[in-house]
């Protein structure tokens, strides 16, 4: 009987141990992006829509951009979609989507049926673009600046608060002040997505 005790007592005891690191951790909502504050990374990817007119980093320079990386196969991705087509509707800033390890026909097929959002959609099949972007999980989205750097990140669906509150004070902030929100990263609860 005292053979069962002792890793019962060690399990209780690391039990005990992670909940305290848990309760003590700094803020979990935060992870914090090397790409705040600088240039978009490097990429040419394939559009979905027009083989012959690929999508690259140098045309998200001139004009407020957000960039969308989903999935066919994310959760959460299909419950941000009605949140992303309000904000085409608004016309305020166009989308970029980046259908990260998909299948073209399955994102094709997507956009048909819940509607189509974006702008352009570029295709990353193996995933290595979204690691130079830093993509923990899809869905995820960046806000960049007319100079094309990057200004914000948010981590998980994007909601109707999320746009209000940390985007949107960002493009309208006069050029050259800080906008409003503090935090140049935000997470959602609930995120999940696909390591890279």
């Amino acid at each position: 009987m005292n053979r069962f005790l002792l890793p019962l007592a060690g399990f209780v005891l690391l039990l005990v141990v992670l909940l305290v690191g848990l309760t003590r951790a700094p803020d979990k909502s935060i992870l914090p992006s090397p790409l705040i504050g600088k240039p978009v990374p490097q990429f040419t990817l394939p559009n979905l829509f027009d083989s012959t007119q690929p999508v690259s980093s140098e045309s998200l320079k001139g004009r407020w951009m957000l960039v969308n990386v989903w999935g066919t196969w994310c959760v959460e991705c299909r419950a941000e979609h009605q949140v992303l087509l309000q904000i085409k509707q608004q016309a305020r800033v166009p989308i970029l989507g980046i259908d990260w390890k998909d299948q073209n026909e399955d994102a094709m097929a997507w956009l048909a049926q819940l509607g189509n959002p974006y702008e352009r959609v570029a295709t990353d099949r193996d995933g290595r673009v979204a690691i130079d972007w830093g993509v923990y999980g899809a869905p995820e989205s960046f806000l960049i600046s007319p100079a094309g750097t990057v200004v914000y990140k948010h981590i998980g669906a994007m909601t109707e608060q999320v746009w209000q509150s940390e985007f949107l004070p960002r493009v309208n902030a006069p050029a050259g002040t800080a906008a409003p929100p503090a935090s140049p990263v935000s997470t959602a609860a609930g995120a999940t997505g696909r390591g890279a």
